[in-house]
């Protein structure tokens, strides 16, 4: 996950550059021509409605792991802005539907049949995000993808290609296991050393987040070192466990209110804590974990409307960074946000 891309999307000359992001990162995950031109497809149709419904927003392009039992590497597309919204999301989402006469004919109907996933999430006067991934297989027509339980997303600095943040999520058993890492600074350096320790996760989920932590810390010594936390959800007996070290946050929402769980101080692969005791907390099935990089400004405010909470794990990570930030508040470092939400119920439009 470490290349990434970001476009501003302001003016018609950046619906190209949208489009032409989607196919870098396709021939990044190495699909194939025709899953390449369902993402062209998606994101210009994205772009174009940014800049002809919401005065303009972006479109951010993430490579990630494919859904449990998958191979290959999926394209995440995401598009965001702050605009007037929609007013009627499911009239939005009608194959064809469309309210501008410029509109290439696939509309945001389209776009959901093209994409193995398709979420949209939208409030009246404070903007739309959209989310679609492309898998390296097209989904088959008329059945409807598989929910997943995490998702995420992830920008870097300055709209650098090399992101330093990483996220992934494993399932072994009755464990869904998530986990953020955030390299040291930021740069191809950084990119490395979160890419190690998210490609070491598939092999280290069947163990709790404590020892996960402690082969990172091995497997992360010949690179600069990251901030990692670690979550883990024992399905089966309803419970989280957590454990963090360096400077990446997480807040876990249970029954309208948000906890922040606490990180041990050190870097992964360098200085690691001596001791690093995993908190543990009963899950409820209105419960959701979000995991970030300190990208995030320190007092960003969780979110409170509880249609977003109802919706796909890559939308809500997606609404939350959009959120986070501002003109008054601008990033300083790679940003990523990752939440855990297996229980995901029918999302109100």
């Amino acid at each position: 996950m470490s290349r990434v891309w970001e476009v501003p999307v302001h003016d018609s000359t950046r619906v190209r550059d949208a489009r032409m992001a989607a196919r870098e990162a396709c021939a990044h995950a190495g699909l194939a021509a025709e899953r390449t031109a369902a993402a062209e497809l998606v994101a210009t149709e994205l772009a174009t409605n940014l800049l002809k419904h919401a005065g303009g927003g972006r479109m951010v392009v993430n490579p990630v792991a494919p859904p449990a039992g998958g191979a290959g590497t999926s394209v995440q597309l995401f598009s965001l802005d702050n605009g007037p919204g929609i007013a009627d999301v499911t009239a939005a989402l009608r194959d064809g539907y469309t309210t501008a006469d410029v509109s290439l004919g696939a509309g945001l109907g389209g776009c959901r049949r093209i994409a193995n996933a398709f979420h949209l999430y939208s409030v009246p006067s404070r903007g739309t995000v959209a989310t679609a991934r492309i898998d390296p297989v097209p989904g088959k027509r008329g059945t409807r993808a598989a929910e997943l339980p995490a998702g995420g997303i992830a920008v870097a600095l300055g709209q650098a290609e090399q992101c330093g943040d990483a996220w992934a999520w494993a399932r072994s058993g009755g464990l869904v296991t998530l986990l953020l890492a955030d390299g040291l600074g930021h740069g191809p350096k950084a990119a490395h050393a979160a890419g190690v320790a998210v490609a070491e996760l598939r092999a280290l989920a069947p163990l709790p987040p404590e020892d996960i932590l402690r082969r990172l810390n091995a497997a992360l010594r010949p690179t600069r070192g990251a901030a990692v936390s670690v979550a883990q959800l024992d399905t089966e007996r309803r419970e989280l466990a957590f454990a963090g070290v360096g400077n990446v946050g997480a807040r876990l929402r249970t029954e309208d209110s948000w906890t922040s769980l606490v990180t041990r101080p050190g870097i992964v692969g360098a200085y690691f804590p001596a001791h690093l005791p995993a908190r543990r907390l009963p899950w409820r099935p209105d419960s959701l974990l979000v995991l970030h990089s300190d990208g995030l400004p320190s007092r960003w405010t969780p979110p409170d409307d509880p249609r977003l909470l109802t919706h796909d794990p890559s939308v809500v990570a997606a609404a939350i960074l959009r959120d986070a930030g501002s003109p008054a508040r601008p990033v300083r470092d790679d940003t990523s946000v990752a939440v855990l939400a297996p229980d995901r119920r029918t999302p109100t439009p």
